[in-house]
C-alpha cells in the first residue's frame, strides 16, 4: 500500500537512541519515500539514524535539539524548513526521566520539573513551533507519544505522559478546520532505556500479562505510527491508540 509519503517531510524527535522507537519510525517513513528532519540531544545517534534513512533511499538532516528549550526547538524547525521547505508530519517521540527508580516521596523538585518539562511541555513546545506552518498550508499530521503507566519509579514521567492524552484530544479539535490530524500513541512496555533497572519480577509480570507473551518492540510500533501519520488515515483524529 502506498501511504502517500513521497514528497513529504517528517520532523521526528527522540530518534537518536539505537534502541528507541524514533529510529525505526524514521526508517519506515524513509522506506515510504518521506524525508526526515531528525532531532535529539544525542546528535551522534541522530546522525546514525539519518544514515539509515539515506540507506533506505530518502534524504534527511540530523539536528541537536533540547525539547525543553524553545529557542532550540525554533532553531531546529527553522533549519528543517530551510533544508526542505515544508514540514508535513510531526512525530513527538522524545522522552526521558531523571527520576528512574526513585520513589515519588523521594523525588526532588528538580526531578519533578525535569520529567514534566521533557515529557509534557517538550511535546507542546515542538507542536507550537510547527503548527503555524501547518495551519498556513492547511495540512498536517501529528502523532504524540504517551506511556509509562504503572511503572515503579516513573510516576511523574507517567503523569506527564498521561497529560499528553487530554492535550491531544483538545488540540485535535482546535486544528481540525485546518485539515490537521492529531493522535496520540501509547506503546506497550518495551526494552528501551526506560525499563533499565526494573526488577526481573516486574518485567516478567508485564510480559505474562500480554497476549503475545513478549515485550513490545520498535518493529511493532513503527508501522502503526507511520499509518497514523499518513494521509491514508483520513478520518481518525483526537484518538488514543494503545498497543
Amino acid at each position: 500500500m502506498d501511504l502517500g509519503f513521497k514528497g513529504k517531510v517528517a520532523f521526528v524527535t527522540g530518534c537518536g537512541s539505537p534502541i528507541g522507537f524514533g529510529r525505526k519510525i524514521c526508517q519506515v517513513l524513509a522506506e515510504e519515500g518521506c524525508k526526515i528532519i531528525g532531532c535529539d540531544l544525542n546528535l551522534e545517534g541522530t546522525q546514525e539514524t539519518i544514515k539509515l534513512v539515506e540507506e533506505a533511499g530518502s534524504e534527511g538532516i540530523a539536528l541537536k535539539m533540547d525539547v525543553t528549550k524553545k529557542e532550540d526547538v525554533e532553531a531546529a524547525v527553522k533549519a528543517g524548513l530551510a533544508r526542505f521547505g515544508q514540514i508535513d508530519v510531526l512525530i513527538n517521540c522524545a522522552g526521558a526521566s531523571s527520576s528512574q527508580h526513585t520513589k515519588f516521596v523521594d523525588m526532588t523538585e528538580d526531578q519533578i520539573d525535569f520529567d514534566i518539562n521533557v515529557n509534557l511541555r517538550g511535546q507542546m513546545n515542538v507542536a507550537k513551533a510547527i503548527l503555524p506552518h501547518m495551519m498556513e498550508r492547511r495540512t498536517g499530521r501529528i502523532v504524540n507519544f504517551t506511556g509509562g503507566r504503572g511503572i515503579p519509579g516513573l510516576s511523574i514521567y507517567g503523569a506527564a505522559k498521561a497529560g499528553i492524552i487530554e492535550w491531544t484530544k483538545s488540540l485535535a479539535a482546535e486544528v481540525a478546520p485546518y485539515n490537521i490530524y492529531v493522535n496520540v500513541f501509547g506503546p506497550g512496555l518495551s526494552k528501551t532505556g526506560l525499563i533499565k533497572g526494573q526488577s526481573p519480577e516486574f518485567i516478567e509480570a508485564v510480559t505474562r500479562a500480554t497476549k503475545q507473551k513478549r515485550l513490545c518492540t520498535p518493529d511493532d510500533v513503527a508501522p502503526i505510527v507511520v499509518f497514523l501519520a499518513s494521509e491514508k488515515n483520513s478520518y481518525m483524529t483526537g484518538e488514543f491508540v494503545h498497543i
